[in-house]
């Protein structure tokens, strides 16, 4: 079982919307996806209200989410550590040490279109992080599933 870490700054917006978009496009696959934040502003809240609200607008499920930060045992537990944005590596680094095992990636590299995704607790575009975070998503498991044959 392959295991993804979705990672962006708060845990409040777009990394849980990542695991949750990523397990609703694996359902029945061999995967396993959690999420966490860099930092600690957020522990223990549970996703904002926007990001559930385009959640439940696609009809994704989730539930019973609560913030959390990254630690040095998650690095040894997932095989796949998706940022969300470049900013988040250093500030990653910064808990974990370094990546020898080369398990960090950002999550449009897998696209296409490689680059950053906004924050939509700033830019209030829950929508349009929603289409480049699914679009992720279904790149990422395409090159799960290409990596495993």
């Amino acid at each position: 079982m392959k295991k993804v870490l979705f990672l962006c700054h708060g845990n409040i917006c777009r990394s849980p919307m990542a695991e949750f978009i990523f397990k609703d496009l694996a359902k029945g696959e061999d995967l396993y996806a959690e999420s966490t934040a860099v930092s600690r502003e957020e522990i223990g809240n549970p996703i904002y209200p926007k990001a559930a609200d385009t959640l439940r607008r696609h009809a994704i499920p989730f539930g019973g989410h609560r913030a959390r930060q990254i630690t040095t045992e998650d690095y040894d537990r997932f095989d796949y550590i998706v940022v969300m944005e470049e900013y988040n590596i250093p500030r990653l680094m910064r808990i974990i040490g370094d990546d020898p095992d080369k398990k960090v990636y950002r999550l449009l590299d897998f696209t296409d279109t490689p680059g950053d995704i906004e924050d939509p607790w700033y830019s209030g575009r829950f929508e349009a992080v929603f289409n480049q975070i699914h679009d992720g998503c279904k790149a990422l498991l395409k090159h799960i599933k290409n990596t495993e044959e």
